[in-house]
């Protein structure tokens, strides 16, 4: 009986994709759920499993042919040896009629398609309880924690601490009846040689591309399996400016001066976690891609806190959250992001996109980086609801649980450096959004009210903001709406 391998679901209006990377061949005996090959579409790449086990026995579309959704990659013959591709080595094998179990990455989120091994908390021969953390891996946005499948003992730990492994792999193996047989570290090296000097085969669009523009592969940031170059990479590349011999690479610096022998043995090199080399790559591309500009202005924080003083206490008692600022900078900002819709835009080519929902991001510091998780909707919720969903998202943000879907889609953000003392700063448009409000510390002032000089907590606003899409008149707008609402929150009840 033969199986069809067809081109899956490739996203919202993405109709044909490019076959980069044939991972298997005629022939070759694949498991379920292996990896066959890898899609290539203009946004993202799609790595194709297989449905089920047994023998390839022919594939439809080679590399570099371009298919439609829905159509037919390959065939497999079922019902020949459905053992898998890379089965455990017999030295990790437990004792005859012991149990084992694979330990898999888990699910990593939308387009992510590859980890890096971070920590392991285990070793081989520990005995580890069901749902315990093995390890932790480390995306381009979010770290993950891989609990225990099911009790047992570690025989083997397929990918160590620094391996870069696919979404699909395996990392180790567990012994249930604790009959563990110790691992030989010295198989792990020649497993990480090989891989290391394998010919990688970049996708056909990417090289065509590379040609057309004169770029070398050191000049492109390569993301797909193996270290391969994909077309995305390469058009990455252009939109960044960077051209062979002419630019450096995304996160490469001007070389350090002299440094003397003293100094250099009181210096600590640490290697960038991929999540800081993600947020210093993004910040730079923002700064080489939009044409950012930062306008300022201030607002009397007077009404807004004497509104919250009169009403937290029953607003905790009925809602069982505490009644912040962040929800009144929220519903503010929703007010001006209404009346000034380019800022909640965003440039796609030559076309911008105009939101009519407001995804509202709230930047967060911590201990591993910089994170903006995503409060959805915003624009339909309530104070309540708003303040609950922060609670949430800072939770964990904190305990470094964030998904991949709390940081994806936001339309507009709010970074607010006042919980950290800051008096006056111009944030960095977190792309491709086009606009970020930045929040200040609340610091009493002397203000000339009606000819009199008087004390008032005030704060410095700042909107970093993309002048190709919003002109100064509607960051001014913006800002002056937001200051408005805040100065006299009733304006918010009535839509004014």
């Amino acid at each position: 009986m033969a199986t069809e391998v067809r081109v899956p679901t490739l996203g919202e209006s993405v109709t044909e994709a490019t076959i980069a990377t044939w991972f298997k061949k005629p022939g070759d005996t694949v498991a379920v759920d292996e990896m066959l090959c890898e899609l290539e579409t203009d946004k993202v790449t799609v790595e194709v499993p297989s449905p089920v086990a047994g023998v390839l026995s022919e594939i439809v579309a080679a590399e570099g042919e371009t298919v439609g959704v829905d159509a037919l990659l390959a065939q497999i013959s079922e019902g020949a040896a459905e053992a898998p591709a890379k089965p455990a080595p017999k030295a990790a094998a437990p004792a005859k009629g012991g149990k084992t179990t694979d330990v898999m990455v888990p699910t990593l989120g939308e387009s992510v398609s590859e980890a890096t091994v971070s920590t392991w908390f285990k070793k081989v021969g520990d005995t580890v309880a069901q749902d315990e953390m093995l390890c932790e891996l480390e995306t381009d946005k979010v770290s993950v924690e891989v609990p225990s499948p099911a009790a047992g003992v570690i025989v083997e730990i397929l990918a160590p601490e620094g391996t870069t492994v696919a979404a699909s792999a395996r990392l180790a193996v567990l012994s249930s009846d604790g009959a563990a047989v110790t691992a030989p570290a010295a198989t792990e090296a020649p497993k990480a040689a090989a891989a290391s000097g394998k010919n990688v085969e970049d996708a056909p669009s990417a090289k065509k591309l590379m040609a057309e523009n004169n770029l070398g592969r050191d000049d492109v940031t390569a993301t797909g399996r193996d270290g391969r170059v994909m077309k995305d990479d390469v058009q990455k590349a252009l939109a960044a400016g960077t051209k062979a011999a002419t630019a450096p690479a995304p996160l490469a610096a001007a070389p350090r001066g002299p440094v003397s022998a003293d100094d250099a043995s009181r210096e600590e090199r640490v290697k960038m976690t991929r999540l800081r080399q993600t947020i210093a790559r993004r910040l730079k591309d923002s700064q080489n891609t939009a044409a950012m500009l930062t306008t300022y202005n201030e607002v009397d924080m007077t009404a807004v806190m004497e509104l919250r003083d009169e009403y937290k206490d029953l607003f905790l008692k009925k809602h069982g959250v505490k009644l912040g600022f962040m929800s009144f900078f929220t519903k503010a900002c929703v007010h001006a992001l209404k009346e000034v819709p380019e800022v909640n835009a965003e440039i796609d080519g030559t076309d911008v996109v105009y939101k009519n929902y407001v995804h509202m991001g709230i930047a967060a510091g911590t201990p591993t980086g910089l994170v903006v998780p995503v409060v959805r909707n915003a624009d339909q919720m309530g104070f309540a609801q708003i303040e609950k969903a922060i609670a949430v998202l800072g939770a964990r943000a904190r305990d470094g649980k964030l998904s991949m879907a709390d940081m994806q889609g936001g339309s507009f953000t709010i970074s607010n450096g006042g919980v950290y003392g800051s008096l006056m700063s111009s944030p960095i448009l977190n792309p491709p959004q086009s606009g970020i409000l930045g929040m200040h510390k609340i610091q009493d002032r002397p203000m000339a009210i009606n000819g009199q000089v008087v004390i008032r907590p005030m704060m410095y606003l700042a909107l970093s903001y993309d002048h190709r899409v919003v002109d100064g008149k509607g960051a001014v707008t913006f800002l002056v709406r937001v200051k408005e609402a805040l100065e006299d929150p009733r304006r918010l009840l009535m839509d004014l």
